[in-house]
């Protein structure tokens, strides 16, 4: 089954969306964007909403190690991912101090498979975004899906799943289904006016159930 990621909730109102969707995973940014949020206001949100077996993601930008260890001692936090220029020992330090899975970025680009490989046994899991200049994700912006089996075979070599990102939408997620990604990352996409919309969730998760994954 493809494993589902809703990114950028910032809001309650997107959290109660969030977890009332199909989703496996709740992703909060803590770094430069639109969607930033403060630890303090995702722990205020989750209060009184119970998770039913979705994990949370917290979104980092060459964040200190030390840093995303004082959000993790806020948050219950499942997973971390890296959406920066992090190196292999800078994820490494990441993942021992805060004693979490670590999942790394990628931005697609001619080096990135090769780039990529470096963090072979140190990634506990990939997150495939397009490269946009002065921005790290978020965009809406899809990169050229023919790519995606390269990055899943890499990925299954190194026995760690591959989440697809960047521009997914209700309206084109079929032709992205047909390469079978390990998982879906979903910021824009499932947005109308810069809020969450469970119509679009719910369009996202039909198509994926009608596909079989």
């Amino acid at each position: 089954m493809i494993r589902l990621k809703y990114c950028g909730n910032r809001s309650a109102e997107d959290v109660r969306a969030a977890l009332a969707s199909g989703a496996d995973y709740l992703g909060f940014i803590f770094a430069d964007s639109k969607r930033r949020v403060s630890p303090a206001e995702v722990k205020r949100w989750l209060a009184s909403a119970p998770l039913g077996g979705k994990q949370l993601v917290g979104v980092f930008v060459n964040a200190a190690a030390e840093q995303i260890a004082a959000v993790t001692a806020e948050l219950p936090l499942h997973i971390i991912q890296c959406h920066g220029r992090e190196t292999p020992t800078e994820v490494a330090a990441v993942k021992e101090v805060t004693r979490r899975a670590v999942w790394k970025a990628i931005h697609h680009d001619d080096g990135a498979l090769e780039a990529m490989k470096q963090y072979a046994g140190v990634a506990d899991g990939y997150v495939v975004d397009s490269r946009v200049a002065g921005l790290w994700g978020g965009t809406g912006v899809a990169f050229d899906w023919e790519a995606v089996p390269r990055y899943l075979e890499e990925a299954a070599r190194q026995g760690v799943p591959c989440f697809i990102a960047g521009g997914v939408t209700p309206d084109n997620i079929e032709r992205l289904l047909l390469y079978r990604p390990d998982g879906i990352d979903i910021s824009s996409g499932i947005e109308t006016d810069g809020r969450k919309d469970p119509t679009k969730m719910k369009q996202i998760e039909e198509k994926i159930k009608h596909h079989g994954c």
